[in-house]
Formats: structure tokens, sequence, C-alpha cells
């Protein structure tokens, strides 16, 4: 299982799902350009004690994440809201990559229409998202749930 951050632009976030990442022992992606600086020094400087834990990639570009990831035959499963369904009536398959958007902007129709699937997770009408830290860890508990048999 693994999770993408397609152009994040709220380090607290990036480093609160790179903490999740380590922990759940899953593969994490930041997908350039990020909103600030996504150095290993910098994220250290932030006070992101657990970089040495989680397995980290960083794409220069959304073309170069695609290429990469169609090569290994990834299913890329986007959250948004502009999801078909509900994450919790997906079927996940170990090797997929859960991809959630920049927070102030979402994905790029290219992006959407690159997806596998597009999934979202349910909330009260008229409240407009939930925190994509918060969206990361219930799609990737729900992921394992159905994968790791727990």
């Amino acid at each position: 299982m693994q999770i993408a951050l397609y152009q994040p632009d709220i380090p607290q976030n990036t480093g609160t799902i790179l903490r999740l990442c380590a922990c759940l022992d899953v593969a994490a992606h930041i997908i350039e350009p990020a909103g600030f600086a996504t150095s290993d020094r910098a994220f250290r400087r932030a006070g992101m004690d657990y970089l040495d834990r989680v397995r980290l990639t960083r794409h220069d570009s959304w073309p170069k994440f695609e290429q990469w990831r169609r090569g290994l035959g990834h299913r890329l499963l986007l959250f948004t809201t502009r999801g078909a369904g509900s994450y919790l009536d997906y079927a996940y398959e170990p090797a997929d990559i859960l991809l959630f958007g920049r927070e102030s902007m979402g994905v790029t129709d290219e992006v959407l229409a690159a997806a596998d699937a597009r999934l979202l997770i349910p909330i009260k009408p008229g409240l407009r998202s939930l925190n994509v830290a918060m969206a990361a860890a219930m799609a990737v508990g729900e992921a394992l749930r159905q994968t790791r048999g727990a």
C-alpha cells in the first residue's frame, strides 16, 4: 500500500501523513512541486523525527510520477470530493496507490482523468471537506484492513 501527495502545500499535513506512513509501514510519495521545501533537511528542521523510518520517494512532476506508476502497473485511487463512490465500498489491492490532492486546490483535470478510481469519504452535507491528513488516515486504515486481513 502506498500514499501519494499531489503538490502538497501545507507542511504540517505532509509531516503528519509521513508519520502515518512510517508507523503503518506504508510507502509515501510526494509529487512536486510542493508549496514548501521537501528536502530531508527541511523535514528534519520541521521536527519530522520519523523521516528515517518512512519509505519516501519524491517525484519531480506529475508526468514523471505517472510514468513510474504506469511502468509498475499500480492502480491509482484518487480521494476527492468529486468522487464517484464511497471509499468504504471499494475493494483495495495491496499495491494500490492512494492519492490525495493539494489542500488548496485538489488536483487538475489531467490527474482526475488518470485515476483508476475516484473515491469519496462521505461527510455531513454542507461541509466542504476533511483535513487531508485525517482523510489519509481513514483511507489507509480501510485499505489496510481489507488487504492485511486485520
